[in-house]
């Protein structure tokens, strides 16, 4: 196990999260590798000051100032829940439902009288039903007006009125694509695990021979310092169902990952120039014989900007050959 190895796995080792055997091949790094070793180090004293900092308890006068502020309680007002279960102890036995279009009488529970009546009301019977205690009855019947097959045919369109609405309503943009999902799942999955590299390399030297032999292509890897962007490493991903690479960069407090396949195994990967997916920012381009796909929360600006200076550095040279 090298530095790049052992890095992103210090962390799990403090936590001891790691199997027997990633454990064994830490301890057994860390013995050999000062810089490491400090590093793990560090990450134990951050552990052990969370762990023995000091509990705080909300002050007696917070809890004070919270009873005061709930409302007060009426005197002789017994508890809802008490309340509730004297009302259901007393509700009358349900009865049978009345016939279609006949009134129910008024011990029968309101639940189930009422949708007897309106069934009756709305299919032709020409019965109004009665309302509910403080709510008021539309004076029109659309079954007495239209008949059966007129009032099945307004409750249908009703139903394809609102269903096409919620589909509308709810469609993802015309941006959004598999593809983009899964790559926005991938940024957003590296960032959390906290091993969203595995070489770490600033050196494009050392982060372009660390493909070979990993994939089928031979990835170009810039360092784009000068214009902001700092190469920081790559790592290895999966998606549309191949192996493909990803540099990582940083802009200021930014983490870019730029996707690179061959354009042409990127047939169906094909994109707007710009779009943004779940409050992340992607860029798609196509230069050097690859498709580029750039995923960051930063602004869709900032990701013009890495194209732009990614496409100077490789644009061919312009001087006279000797």
């Amino acid at each position: 196990m090298d530095c790049n190895e052992a890095r992103p796995l210090l962390d799990a080792a403090m936590d001891r999260e790691l199997s027997a055997a990633d454990a064994r091949r830490i301890e057994q790094h860390l013995a050999r590798c000062a810089e490491c070793r400090r590093e793990a180090h560090a990450l134990r004293a951050v552990s052990d000051a969370t762990r023995t900092a000091e509990y705080f308890r909300a002050p007696e006068a917070l809890r004070a100032r919270i009873v005061n502020g709930l409302p007060p309680i009426a005197a002789g007002a017994e508890p809802a829940s008490r309340q509730s279960a004297e009302a259901n102890s007393e509700a009358p036995a349900p009865t049978r439902e009345p016939a279609r279009g006949a009134e129910a009488p008024s011990s029968e529970p309101r639940a189930k009288g009422l949708g007897a009546r309106w069934r009756g009301w709305a299919f032709g019977s020409g019965t109004r039903p009665s309302a509910p205690r403080g709510r008021s009855v539309p004076t029109f019947g659309w079954g007495a007006a239209l008949g059966w097959p007129g009032a099945i045919a307004v409750a249908a369109l009703a139903i394809v009125l609102a269903t096409s609405a919620a589909l509308f309503s709810h469609r993802p943009g015309a941006a959004a694509s598999p593809f983009v999902d899964e790559l926005v799942a991938s940024h957003v999955r590296a960032q959390l695990s906290g091993r969203d590299i595995d070489v770490v390399s600033s050196d494009q030297h050392t982060v372009k021979p660390w493909f070979n032999g990993r994939l089928d292509y031979a990835p170009p890897v810039e360092d784009l310092a000068e214009n902001g962007f700092s190469l920081t490493g790559g790592r290895l991903d999966y998606l549309d169902h191949r192996r493909v690479a990803v540099l990582v960069y940083r802009y200021r407090k930014h983490v870019i990952d730029l996707y690179v396949m061959p354009a042409a195994n990127a047939g169906a990967t094909q994109s707007p120039a710009a779009l943004t997916s779940d409050g992340y920012a992607l860029a798609s381009w196509r230069d050097h014989g690859m498709v580029w796909w750039a995923v960051s929360d930063a602004e869709p600006a900032v990701l013009a900007q890495l194209r732009a200076a990614l496409a100077a550095r490789l644009a061919p040279s312009t001087k006279p050959s000797s």
